[in-house]
């Protein structure tokens, strides 16, 4: 039997934990994720970030390993947030409706009413 094709990194850091994963997601390889996860979470971490980087594949049993951490981190009033993932798993994501795991930095974030500055016609202030 061939070892599974995955790498799990843990580096913890107060009550944050940041979770690299290395390889393929897979229904061989979903229990050392899930196992990871629960992991930080029973050992007290608040926020669980998961980089996705260097994931090269994740079918249906990842996705689900990550909506059944959510759901555990949430009831346990915990977080749990991929960052970067590759685009074919980012599309998968938001297609079944599981966009609210992603962590998306907003740099161009608008700020309330009361900060924008008014619109000038024709662009110039």
């Amino acid at each position: 039997m061939a070892l599974p094709q995955l790498n799990v990194y843990r580096h913890d850091h107060t009550t944050r934990a940041l979770v690299t994963l290395a390889g393929e997601i897979d229904l061989a390889t979903a229990p050392l994720v899930h196992a990871a996860l629960t992991g930080c979470l029973r050992d007290g971490i608040r926020t669980v970030d998961v980089d996705l980087t260097a994931v090269t594949f994740c079918d249906a049993s990842g996705l689900n390993t990550f909506l059944t951490a959510s759901w555990l981190a949430t009831d346990a009033g915990k977080t749990l947030r991929l960052h970067h993932p590759p685009p074919a798993m980012a599309r998968i994501i938001e297609m079944t409706g599981s966009a609210f795991l992603l962590h998306e930095p907003r740099p161009h974030a608008v700020g309330p009413p009361s900060h924008r500055l008014p619109a000038v016609a024709g662009g110039a202030l």
